[in-house]
């Protein structure tokens, strides 16, 4: 997407890449993604963030059409993470007159991205510092481990405008047209969802701003019903289950653990369940999965035993839940096994290191396949996860 103005001094120049496939080198994109940069135009002009080097070419193009001839004094480095940051050296060899503005943990991180020394145009700030470009003023208020130590958010007092860095993110190109919510959350849990104590501490500070616009790094800028927005990221940081629903997580290497989790599903449905949805870990993309076990209040995980442990796959799911701080669920267990059943014990034992985790009482047993015993097991289950 090309320039646009967001205000009448302040441009977007970012670029949209819509062939990467995976973010991050691990989620995947279908509708791309977008590498935010903006321009603020002033007594003095200051550029907001570059952008990845996938998109230099493209990127120093927006810059150079919106100066419209004339040289930048500032630029400010919100966030060191590569898909923000790669253009810093070459935007310093082009325009060498121009400051380089961030706190001291950023330049410790930009000497080990970059060789040279940039240290005499270097602006060192900190919390509650003001850049003061006219009309304009940068208010710098710091946001360690949202979701690296050297991140900082600014504020626009004139155009009431925060500058959010991958807060309020999201994945996809800015014309992806797609639900914001959907994209966010599994850009919010996936990249950032580890760190909820820390955006819990930026959304207290944001509260005393008067904020009518959030210009983000990645996805759309966000300019109405910003409370809407706002109470995502709080319900999100604060590990508070978004909507009632339980999800069910499974594997299946023959076919019979996939059949108690459907069978689960239809059992839990017929006794009122709000929403059920079912996932098969093996087949469903990581992030998503990720994204719906933190979406929903109760979460279900079958597993069968293999090689004496978990299922690869549902390890992995679990791994993951745990690095992101997965927390305040109730869950229940499905374990499978034809000689010696374990992986009800494996989950359980991941799920005891996890914060305020309220396990079903009984784990269902089925040996090899469904028969009447572990049928009842899984209406005793399906009664303890609806109440």
């Amino acid at each position: 997407m090309s320039n646009f103005k967001i205000t009448d001094d302040v441009v977007y120049i970012g670029c949209d890449d819509k062939y990467l496939d995976l973010f991050e080198g691990q989620y995947i994109i279908p509708n791309g993604v977008s590498y935010n940069s903006y321009l603020i135009k002033d007594e003095k002009i200051c550029v907001m963030d570059t952008a990845d080097e996938r998109v230099t070419e493209k990127w120093f193009k927006n810059l150079e059409e919106a100066l419209e001839g004339k040289a930048p004094d500032y630029l400010v480095v919100s966030h060191m993470e590569p898909d923000h940051a790669s253009n810093i050296q070459r935007f310093s060899e082009k325009y060498p007159e121009a400051k380089i503005v961030g706190n001291a943990k950023t330049f410790v991180f930009y000497k080990q991205f970059f060789n040279d020394d940039i240290t005499s145009k270097t602006v060192v700030v900190k919390e509650g510092d003001v850049l003061d470009l006219g009309s304009h003023k940068l208010h710098f208020v710091m946001a360690p481990m949202v979701h690296w130590p050297e991140v900082m958010v600014e504020y626009d007092e004139k155009d009431k405008i925060l500058f959010s860095a991958d807060g309020f993110g999201k994945f996809g190109a800015l014309d992806a047209d797609e639900d914001w919510a959907c994209e966010a959350r599994r850009y919010f849990f996936n990249i950032v969802g580890k760190y909820g104590a820390q955006v819990q501490a930026l959304l207290k500070k944001a509260a005393a701003l008067d904020i009518e616009i959030i210009c983000p790094l990645h996805g759309p800028v966000l300019n109405d019903n910003l409370g809407y927005y706002i109470d995502k990221y709080n319900v999100w940081s604060s590990y508070t289950p978004e909507d009632k629903g339980i999800m069910i997580a499974y594997a299946s290497m023959h076919g019979n653990t996939a059949e108690a989790a459907k069978k689960l599903g239809e059992i839990l449905k017929e006794k009122g369940a709000e929403k059920v949805v079912v996932c098969d870990l093996a087949r469903e993309d990581m992030a998503e999965a990720i994204e719906d076990a933190f979406r929903y209040n109760r979460l279900v995980v079958c597993s069968p035993t293999y090689d004496a442990g978990l299922f690869p796959v549902v390890e992995d799911f679990l791994y993951h839940l745990k690095a992101k701080t997965y927390q305040s669920r109730k869950v229940g267990l499905v374990e499978n096994g034809t000689w010696a059943p374990a992986s009800g014990r494996l989950m359980k034992a991941y799920f005891e290191g996890m914060k305020n985790i309220s396990l079903c009482e009984n784990t269902v047993t089925i040996k090899s396949a469904l028969n009447g015993e572990s049928l009842k097991a899984l209406e005793a289950l399906a009664e303890e996860l609806v109440k």
